[in-house]
């Protein structure tokens, strides 16, 4: 009868209501953490924010578990900067210029040195002179053997 005389007696001490109010507590700032981190999430995705954040007031846990489970797969911003990489790459495959390797500026097609940067872009043929790639071991023009 004593062990459970100190069981009921603890349940009525004021250690039990404040570990009870703490936590309330908690899950009352869970609760708040949870709407909060899904309407800046949700911004950041470009998901509605308003609606999701309302949902997660109402269903707190498992209107949250849903978000996660159908938010956008990334940023608004990781998504725009994938975009201009792209178009710029694009751009870049577009251009009927050649670049230079080394330094990226225009040059043309028969140069064989880069005038901005001096890299060695190709090799003269002994015989023709024109211009041929450093890999060529025949000149495609005269059949010179280099």
């Amino acid at each position: 009868m004593n062990f459970f005389t100190s069981i009921v007696e603890f349940f009525s001490s004021p250690a039990f209501r404040l570990i009870v109010n703490l936590f309330f507590l908690f899950a009352f700032v869970l609760y708040l953490s949870l709407a909060k981190w899904t309407y800046a999430d949700a911004r950041r995705r470009g998901a509605m924010a308003f609606y999701w954040t309302i949902v997660t007031l109402l269903f707190p846990l498992a209107g949250w578990l849903v978000y996660l489970i159908v938010r956008p797969p990334e940023y608004l911003d990781d998504m725009r900067e994938r975009e201009l990489e792209i178009r710029a790459k694009e751009a870049l495959l577009s251009t009927s210029d050649v670049v230079c390797p080394s330094c990226h500026k225009p040059i043309e097609k028969d140069f064989l040195i880069c005038p901005y940067c001096r890299k060695k872009l190709k090799k003269p043929c002994p015989s023709c002179k024109r211009p041929l790639n450093n890999s060529w071991a025949i000149c495609p023009y005269c059949q010179q053997i280099l």
